[in-house]
């Protein structure tokens, strides 16, 4: 059984509401102006992490080849995350896709592939209390195209993939949303109206279709790489949004979602400065302006939907990296941590390289911005009273917005 600590939202109120107090059981979660709330309207936060590899030729998420599975997640659980954001590849679904695992390991997997095979994850993530967000990652294995579709794969095609798992997994409530694509870059648009290009169009069209299935689940749209000449990030420049807002048959299902990197991944030109102090002080201001004003003048919440890198120190990735969870926290910011994984090229994981120790650093600057587990009462450093000047002097992040 899922349950959460919180209070029940003010749903029409102009202040931010308080997390319940009472435990009670979450299932299904609704967006209320910038928060998410559960069916009794009490506020919950997703304080997430990325699990990957069923997007990849192995076809299963990866690790399972040093460790067994159920040992996984409550790994997951247990580091205090109560979501797991999980990539998969359409190609998964074909009966030619094998999962490479180590059955020594996990002797219950054996015989399970594509769906069944997930069915089995997502059966364990919610029997400890996880709640899980399907990402389609890739069209196929190991490949990363701009667009949601390729020559190979239409855009139908990809709707039909989506409804095919909305009605699979309809009224299990493990599973509370569909980031509908990953990272759409290059030629994609936003509010154009070009059929070919337009990611605003897409999103609505696969989106509504999954709700005329499964109109419990969130509907997950990330951003693009550029608006009108602004580059960002794939899939993490929402400017767009403001003058052409996604529209969907149940306006409180939309959540938008950036990703936002380090200077490890790319020195992109505002992650250049004198000092990498001085980050603490003007990335706010490109947050604000690419992504975050959504949430900030209670348009819609904004998960970030991917974030991480190697260092949490005091130079400019670490620095980078702390003020954002700063940021997330002040803000009230669902989150979903890139990666889990140490395989990761560019980020690292929460794991180390043999797939068992934790990376303490990077533990010790999220632990500071997690929510419970859907089923446990918060314990004091999720207490949303601590005060946000005591949040901001501890990462250097200024308190104007």
């Amino acid at each position: 059984m899922i349950l959460a600590a919180c209070t029940p939202a003010p749903l029409f109120s102009d202040t931010l509401s308080q997390p319940c107090q009472a435990a009670h059981r979450v299932g299904y979660l609704t967006a209320v102006h910038s928060e998410l709330v559960d069916s009794l309207g009490c506020v919950v936060q997703l304080t997430g992490v990325s699990w990957f590899g069923f997007e990849t030729s192995a076809f299963a998420p990866h690790g399972l080849l040093a460790r067994n599975w159920q040992d996984m997640l409550k790994q997951i659980a247990q580091t205090g995350f109560n979501t797991i954001r999980l990539p998969f590849t359409d190609q998964l679904f074909d009966p030619g896709s094998k999962p490479n695992i180590n059955y020594q390991l996990n002797p219950d997997l054996k015989g399970l592939q594509g769906l069944a095979l997930m069915d089995r994850i997502i059966e364990g993530a919610g029997k400890i209390g996880l709640k899980v967000i399907l990402d389609r990652h890739d069209p196929t294995a190991d490949m990363r195209p701009p667009m949601w579709y390729t020559n190979q794969m239409s855009q139908a095609s990809w709707i039909q993939d989506w409804v095919m798992l909305a009605q699979h997994y309809r009224g299990n409530d493990t599973i509370i949303g569909a980031d509908l694509a990953n990272e759409p870059h290059g030629p994609a648009t936003w509010g154009d109206g070009n059929s070919n290009t337009d990611w605003r169009m897409a999103a609505e069209q696969a989106g509504n279709a999954i709700l005329s299935v499964s109109p419990d689940w969130l509907i997950i749209v990330e951003g693009i790489e550029q608006y009108h000449g602004d580059f960002y990030w794939w899939g993490g420049n929402l400017k767009g949004a403001e003058q052409f807002p996604v529209q969907l048959s149940h306006p409180d299902k939309l959540v938008y979602s950036a990703h936002d990197y380090g200077p490890e991944v790319y020195l992109q030109q505002w992650l250049k400065a004198p000092k990498p102090s001085d980050l603490a002080h003007t990335l706010p201001g490109v947050w604000q302006q690419h992504w975050a004003y959504l949430q900030m003048t209670r348009i819609a919440p904004v998960l970030m939907g991917e974030f991480g890198g190697s260092s949490m120190g005091n130079d400019a990735e670490g620095v980078w990296q702390r003020t954002l969870v700063a940021f997330l926290k002040l803000n009230n910011m669902s989150y979903t941590y890139w990666a889990w994984n140490p395989d990761s090229s560019d980020t690292g994981g929460i794991l180390r390289t043999n797939w068992r120790t934790i990376n303490q650093d990077k533990l010790n600057i999220l632990s500071a911005y997690q929510w419970p587990k859907l089923g446990q009462p918060p314990s004091h450093k999720n207490n949303h009273s601590e005060n946000s000047s005591a949040i901001l002097n501890a990462y250097q992040l200024p308190s104007s917005k």
